[in-house]
């Protein structure tokens, strides 16, 4: 009697059932129509089912058990592989037609950076891990499904290239915001919570303050996630609804010092209190002409929540000469990063973008990216 045996691994190959159904018979001394005879099957579907043409459907494999004593079960898991078999062969075919699809996106990095599991060098393998990561069933639904990340790229900028990687950049920020426990938002406990966000910015470590940025802003709703970026890919920042009651805030650290940081960080926040669930929103070039409202409203809600023009109009006008030490202090008045009140001098013209820089924190990535390192 043959055993039933549990796959533990895909083969590269699988028979059809019938080849093993006729080697049973082989051993029997049976033929196709005494074994027609015994299951009350016709001899033609015994046939075809021998030549793999037909499926062994439930009904069959309890009538093959009964006149062979070889479990339904194992015919019909035998079933099973040999049509799943069928399945990812077409499928690799389809794939294969569809290679150039591959190109756009960058594998060598993704797999150096562990987001591609057990992904060889061979195409299909490379297109099926792509797949998975996107959590798609195909190219095609890779296109459909990533459609309203396209719209947000032409909003942002003219981008005519780096989609598949800005689309990887996103998916990953996705999958790890998916990760983070975060409570129902809360759009009041986010509002009295900015300012507790704010003093964060005084912080030079980010081994120091991401964690309290993540804990604070999961408390209102919100996973923030912190994703290295690809290199020639201009994004900052990205924010979207994960789902109704959690949101998601996504950085890049590409602009690598404070102001830029925080800025994105603020501008995406704005997105999230002032507009539309069902909007995707991607900071990727912030010298952008003709902005979308929704970017300028955003802009105008970053730069006011972190500098209030009222007060920081108020001291240009008391003080004509700007030095480090002035600066400083009314950066330490403000409760913010002398460096972020350095670059909206600098973005309103106010001084020159050379000036002041030292008063600015820079972050850069560790090795692997997983982290950041502050320093002066």
């Amino acid at each position: 009697m043959i055993e039933q045996t549990k796959l533990l691994y895909r083969p590269d190959r699988v028979s059809a059932p019938g080849v093993t159904l006729l080697d049973l018979l082989d051993e029997r001394g049976m033929t196709q129509a005494e074994l027609a005879e015994r299951t009350g099957r016709p001899l033609k579907t015994i046939n075809e089912i021998i030549k793999g043409k037909a499926a062994i459907t439930s009904e069959t494999a309890i009538q093959l058990e009964r006149a062979l004593g070889t479990p339904a079960e194992f015919w019909s898991q035998r079933e099973a592989n040999y049509r799943a078999y069928l399945a990812r062969q077409k499928e690799l075919e389809h794939l294969a037609a569809q290679k150039d699809w591959l190109k756009q996106f960058p594998i060598k990095e993704m797999k150096k950076r562990g987001w591609l599991q057990e992904c060889g060098d061979a195409i299909a393998d490379q297109m099926i891990s792509i797949l998975n990561f996107f959590g798609v069933a195909a190219p095609d639904q890779w296109e459909r499904g990533w459609t309203q990340r396209r719209l947000a790229f032409r909003k942002a900028m003219n981008l005519k290239s780096d989609i598949g990687a800005i689309s990887v950049w996103l998916r990953q920020g996705e999958l790890e915001g998916e990760k983070i426990h975060c409570k129902s938002f809360n759009r009041e406990k986010l509002i009295s919570s900015l300012e507790q966000i704010r003093e964060l910015t005084k912080e030079r470590d980010p081994e120091v303050f991401i964690p309290k940025l993540i804990n604070i802003c999961a408390d209102c709703g919100i996973a923030v996630a912190f994703v290295k970026p690809f290199a020639k890919v201009p994004v900052y920042g990205a924010s979207c609804w994960l789902h109704p009651e959690k949101a998601l805030v996504q950085l890049s650290l590409r602009g690598k010092t404070a102001d830029i940081l925080w800025f994105t960080f603020f501008h995406e926040i704005g997105h999230i209190i002032k507009h539309s669930k069902k909007e995707f929103f991607i900071e990727i070039d912030d010298k952008a002409v003709n902005k979308p409202p929704e970017e300028v409203e955003a802009d105008e809600y970053a730069a006011e929540t972190l500098i209030p023009a009222s007060q920081l109009n108020a001291w240009l006008k008391k003080n004509d000469k700007l030095n480090a030490a002035v600066i400083s202090d009314f950066a330490k008045q403000l409760n913010i990063a002398p460096g972020i009140l350095v670059g909206r001098l600098q973005h309103m013209n106010h001084i020159k973008y050379s000036d002041f820089n030292g008063l600015k924190f820079r972050y850069d990535w560790r090795e692997h990216g997983e982290h950041c390192n502050g320093e002066k």
